[in-house]
Order: C-alpha cells, then structure tokens, then sequence
C-alpha cells in the first residue's frame, strides 16, 4: 500500500544541495546540444517516445518530476500533453520557463518537491514521469511514494535511473565521465545509482504495478543511443501503473 500522505514528513529534507548547486551552475547551457547536456537532448526523442507509446499523452495531465530545463517538459507539451515540471533549482527553472516562452508553449514550472506537490495535487495526473533525477536524491523511495500519491487511479508512472554494478560504474561514470566526457566529471556518485530490484521494491511499496522495463545503451562509434529491453546493464527506465481503484 502507499504511504499516508495525511502525515507530512519535512517535505524539504530530500533534497541534496550539493546536486542542486551542480545544475544550477550549468543552468545556461541546459538547451545548448553541444553542451554537457547533449546525452540528455540525444536520449529525448527516445524517452519521449517510449511513454506516448505505452501510454499517449494527448489530451492527458502529465507532471515531471526533476524537470530541470525543461527538455522532457517541452517534448510532451508538444505532443499535446498538459504539462506541469517541478523542481527545486531556481536556476533550471527560469531556463525552462524561458525557453517555453520563447517556442510558444504553455508549461506550468514550480519550484517545489515532489513530496510537497503529492501532498497538495493527491492522484491529479494522468501520467506521472522521473527520469534521470532519482539518483540525485538523499531518499529515493519517499520520490517514488509521491509519485505513486500523485497519479490518478490506473494512471501511468514513468522512471530512469542508472543501475548500480561494475559495468555501469565502467561505462557511466569511467566512460562517460572521464573517457568520453559526454558528462561532467562528478555527475554521478556510484553509491547513489540504483539497481532495479530496489526500485522494484520501492514501486511495489508504494502501490504501484510494474508493467514494463528496458534499457538505453549507447554506442561510442555510431554515437547513438538505442532502447534494448533485455539490457538493463547501465541506464534504463521502468513502467508502472497505479491500479485503478476497486
């Protein structure tokens, strides 16, 4: 069963200044695709299009959770989703509302946790996304409750994250990080990273039912990104459903 969300725990405790102030100083670069933020820019269209598949969009209530500068955000708007982000970097936020505003879309940005949000908008979306932002957290889990919270009844939850093993921590961080440089050095904290039996845990704990799974690899020499279900290795992203009230 999900977790009361009667009883409010310090909504503002998971939070990891430390990944707050890394994305706030790369704030001005998030839509620049030749920045530190082309990896996010060349796996959208395939995050993007692995939620509409599974579930369209159009016409559907959908919050993003770690939004950022909004890139996933914009991706679904554009799809005719009704769009909310959250997020608690000031930074970020102003870059998503500004690049919004200069493409004529209408997004609603707050700064806020997801745990706050859960408390005040209780299963008022359609679909509910976390990609990429579980582990830059100190709690994972209480993300993953709120999220079950704020999802209607039979409504679609989304989540990426990178698992944690040698091969990823050779080829996310080594790799990626120091290697390739296609991220900063510092990105990522190994023992943050996730493995899918604990967010498999955490989504059964919160309520939720697993419904699919895949992974993301990247290829250094075609420099493309591909979406392999049987290859959960590195990055990958998980479906669940909040089953429908009986």
């Amino acid at each position: 069963m999900k977790q009361s969300n009667t009883e409010a725990p310090n909504t503002q405790t998971n939070v990891d200044r430390d990944e707050i102030a890394k994305f706030e100083a790369l704030a001005h670069r998030w839509w620049d695709t030749e920045s530190e933020f082309k990896p996010l820019h060349a796996i959208n269209p395939l995050r993007a299009n692995f939620i509409d598949r599974l579930s369209p969009v159009a016409e559907k209530k959908v919050i993003d959770i770690g939004c950022g500068g909004g890139v996933l955000s914009e991706a679904l708007t554009q799809r005719g989703a009704q769009v909310t982000g959250i997020d608690m970097g000031e930074a970020p936020l102003a870059v998503a509302e500004l690049h919004a505003l200069d493409n004529q879309l209408t997004i609603e940005y707050k700064r806020i946790t997801a745990e706050q949000i859960a408390l005040e908008r209780p299963e008022q979306y359609d679909i509910v996304t976390c990609l990429e932002m579980l582990e830059h957290v100190p709690d994972p889990a209480a993300i993953v409750n709120a999220c079950a919270n704020l999802c209607k009844p039979g409504g679609h939850l989304y989540f990426a994250t990178i698992n944690r093993n040698p091969k990823s921590y050779l080829f996310a961080i080594v790799g990626a990080e120091h290697i390739l440089r296609l991220l900063p050095k510092g990105t990522h904290d190994y023992e943050k990273l996730i493995k899918p039996s604990e967010l498999h845990h955490w989504i059964r704990a919160s309520g939720l039912s697993l419904k699919d799974s895949t992974g993301m690899t990247y290829n250094p020499l075609t420099q493309q990104y591909k979406l392999k279900s049987n290859n959960l290795d590195v990055n990958y992203l998980l479906h669940a459903i909040n089953p429908a009230s009986q």
